[in-house]
């Protein structure tokens, strides 16, 4: 049936008239008995739409039966009126359609791909199919739509309703890799025409399920889309539905991508749909290749002209080669075959560049295949299009004839069908000058080489600037180097010249370099006298290497050593001199004192270091009463200002003591001299007024630890009073208290040197201190001996010890 202008778009424009009068021509036959002219509309409508879509299957099939009747003509030998009836009376005795039969026919003949997955596909869709529609048939009318297409569009709407509609598939998208990575959209069915415009075009780099497809040339299948985590065409309308991405390519060649998309989860297929799959992005690479390579030509060969390609090879300044794809009887890819090497090709065999000209790579380089991933690079730039770019890498496995270790930067490329390979072998010798050039600017360093027998002398620019002279001027000669140095180091000079010139042996000098500007350079010369075969001096090389900034530091470190050594004699005559005065007023050995009914002993034990020369002091002394005067304190900080601002304190209370006032007024009064005569210095201290007939101690503190009192093996501290240290207010009032002392009480005032640890607390100290006076001792001086012995103290502190035995 032929129906020239009648089309799906046509029946779809009259379907939206015909719609609205359905139920008009329900009324008008029900009511009147004949068709009103909007049902004859409608009937038309659907008579037309019906015809289109026979006109269609009609049209799918026609080629398929073509192709069977040129069979029958080739196998019987017949004209085609002849194969036709031949096909028919077949046909008819199968009891088949004629399209049936010609599909038979055309897979028994072809021995493809495609007819061998049939039988696989037949089992997979029989039970998803209608039993009128033979799937052998849709699979035929699916390759013959996609090899008679002109566009991409058109072998997509192919695969969709004749393939992949049978697997459950909802939509398919065609991709085409461009040279530079991107993707574009080149075809799609079942994605709506807005998600298609989104989709047109994949920049390189971004993540797609296409890309990874193209990326790893393999077939990727996800169960569900979102499973991957990337994005997709068409992932708002089907997110948990599955995904497969196959790349279509051919001769070893990826031309683009194909992705299916299913509505649900697609649970793991067997591997006959694999291949099924496979072969139907078989049929799309023809027409993506098309897509891709609309400007290329390519001969009987499919090779590519590469006229244009060669001449830019040609102008190359590095070596370059030109490959085109070599391949096997089945079409894969084998080999590439080097059609071009331009001038700049040396091979690393040695061999003439015209034997590598037209040779098989891995004929010319057969450990490329094996021990090299270049192959694999060009391998993977051909297939995919995306350049291929590395820094130093080993080229050691192109030639096996010699031990060669070659470190080059590559460049692959794709250039429609061909590979350009473009190589830079790193120059380890001019690496190295290019170093060595480095450290010479870097160190200020100055290379020479003076001829003595024809006069000419090499410098390099590092010298010409240590000179201050322009790279065109004349080099000095050694023996005019006592003219550009300074006058004091003329006697220098003169010995280096004589030591190489005369003595021929290498030696070095240090002098200032007097340079045209009025710059003066501090300059370290070395040089080496080179000998003939005759052992004449004929050469002298050397190096002159700018010292200035290096003397410079020399001479400010010696400075600084210079007035480091007087600071620390100063700070030694400082110390010594605290020190005496310490002991001139608090002898670390001291007489007893000898008072009525009581023993007393101090000990004082100076800081380990005589930077800590410190502010402790103790006194005990019989007044004009009678009484006894007890005291220890603790000047804050160390060294002179300490130790003298503790001899006022010292003076102070024993002037204050003779007026017979208690220990409280005494550390009032002894508070103003603190903070008014002594440039506002602050201490601590406890003062204590024993009574020998009574046997009764008067005491109080300020800011001090209180006193132990030892009684029956047993010690502990007396009550605190308060009082607060010593200068820190202009008045301050110090609460007194008394202790009835008994025969053999033992009494211990200290600093705070005797206990204080950087790691504990000073309560924790105290409670050590309280276990090593329960001890019992001989005598009080042994019971004192012994505290300072087992003192663990570890901040290097003075410590003052009082200790007082009633009798």
């Amino acid at each position: 049936m032929n129906i020239p202008e009648a089309t799906d778009a046509n029946v779809a424009d009259s379907a939206d008239l015909a719609a609205g009068a359905g139920a008009q021509q329900a009324d008008d036959v029900s009511g009147t008995g004949q068709t009103s002219p909007v049902g004859r509309l409608a009937a038309t409508v659907e008579r037309l739409r019906r015809e289109v879509r026979a006109a269609q299957v009609e049209a799918d099939g026609r080629a398929l039966i073509e192709l069977a009747k040129g069979i029958l003509v080739e196998r019987l030998g017949c004209g085609p009126a002849q194969a036709a009836r031949q096909l028919a009376e077949l046909a008819e005795q199968a009891k088949v359609p004629p399209l049936q039969l010609a599909v038979e026919i055309i897979n028994q003949a072809a021995h493809d791909r495609l007819s061998e997955v049939t039988s696989t596909f037949l089992a997979v869709t029989s039970e998803r199919a209608p039993q009128d529609d033979a799937p052998a048939v849709r699979l035929r009318a699916a390759e013959s739509g996609a090899l008679a297409a002109n566009d991409t569009q058109a072998v997509a709407d192919s695969l969709l309703q004749h393939a992949l509609a049978p697997l459950g598939a909802v939509a398919v998208a065609i991709w085409a890799a461009d040279a530079d990575g991107s993707l574009s959209l080149a075809g799609s069915a079942g994605f709506s025409a807005a998600e298609a415009r989104r989709w047109r075009y994949v920049p390189p780099g971004v993540a797609t399920m296409a890309r990874r497809g193209l990326s790893e040339r393999t077939v990727q299948w996800a169960g569900s889309l979102a499973s991957t985590g990337l994005p997709s065409i068409g992932h708002a309308d089907h997110p948990e539905g599955g995904r497969v991405a196959v790349p279509a390519g051919s001769g070893g060649r990826i031309h683009g991508v194909l992705e299916i998309a299913w509505p649900s989860v697609l649970e793991p297929q067997p591997p006959q749909v694999v291949r099924q799959v496979e072969a139907l992005a078989e049929l799309c690479s023809h027409t993506l290749e098309t897509h891709t390579l609309p400007t290329e030509g390519h001969d009987a060969r499919g090779t590519t002209d590469v006229s244009e390609l060669i001449d830019l090879v040609d102008g190359l300044h590095d070596p370059a080669l030109v490959l085109v794809p070599h391949l096997d009887d089945q079409g894969r890819l084998a080999d590439f075959r080097i059609r071009h090497v331009n001038g700049r090709f040396l091979d690393p065999a040695g061999r003439p560049r015209g034997t590598v000209h037209g040779a098989l790579l891995l004929e010319a380089y057969p450990r490329v295949a094996g021990d090299s991933d270049l192959f694999q690079c060009i391998e993977r730039v051909y297939g995919t299009g995306e350049p291929f770019r590395a820094r130093r890498m080993d080229l050691t496995a192109l030639v096996d004839q010699v031990p060669l270790s070659a470190v080059a930067d590559i460049n692959v490329s794709r250039h429609g069908g061909t590979v350009l390979l473009i190589w830079r072998i790193e120059d380890e010798t001019a690496r190295l000058a290019s170093l060595l050039q480095h450290a010479q600017r870097l160190g200020r360093i100055g290379g020479f080489e003076e001829n003595l027998l024809t006069g000419e002398i090499i410098w390099n620019e590092t010298l010409f600037d240590l000179y201050g002279r322009s790279p065109s001027g004349a080099p000095v000669p050694l023996e005019e180097l006592p003219a550009h140095a300074h006058p004091d180091d003329a006697v220098t000079i003169g010995r280096f010249l004589r030591t190489v010139l005369h003595h021929r042996r290498p030696a070095t000098a240090a002098f200032r370099l007097q340079r045209p500007d009025g710059v003066t350079r501090h300059i370290r010369l070395v040089a080496e006298p080179v000998l003939d075969a005759d052992d004449r001096l004929f050469v002298v090389r050397g190096a002159y290497q700018d010292i200035s900034a290096q003397h410079w530091t020399e001479v400010a470190l010696a400075v600084t050593r210079d007035q480091l050594a007087h600071t620390e004699q100063q700070a030694h005559e400082r110390n010594r001199l605290t020190l005496q005065l310490q002991h001139a007023i608090m002898p670390p050995a001291q007489a007893p004192l000898r008072a009525p009914g009581l023993d007393v002993a101090v000990r004082y034990r100076p800081a380990e270091t005589e930077q800590l020369v410190g502010g402790d002091w103790y006194d005990a002394v019989v007044l004009p009463s009678g009484l006894v005067l007890l005291c220890v304190g603790d000047v804050a900080g160390h060294g002179i200002e300490a130790a003298t601002s503790m001899v006022v304190l010292r003076n102070a209370l024993r002037g204050l003591a003779v007026t017979g006032a208690g220990p409280g007024q005494l550390l009032s009064w002894l508070n103003i001299v603190a903070h008014h005569l002594t440039g506002g210095v602050t201490a601590t201290a406890v003062c204590g007024i024993y009574d020998p007939r009574r046997r009764v101690l008067r005491w109080a503190r300020a800011g001090h630890l209180p006193p132990v009192l030892v009684r029956d093996a047993d010690a502990n501290p007396l009550p605190l009073v308060k009082g607060i240290l010593l200068g820190a207010v202009p008045e301050a009032t110090f609460e007194e208290d008394e202790v009835q002392l008994a025969v053999h009480d033992t009494l211990l005032m200290y600093t705070d040197g005797l206990i204080e640890r950087r790691d504990r607390s000073v309560e924790v100290s105290l409670r050590q201190l309280l276990n090593a006076a329960r001890t019992t001792s001989r005598t009080l001086d042994h019971q004192l001996d012994r505290l300072l012995t087992y003192s663990r103290s570890d901040t290097d502190d003075d410590t003052c010890i009082v200790g007082i035995q009633v009798q």
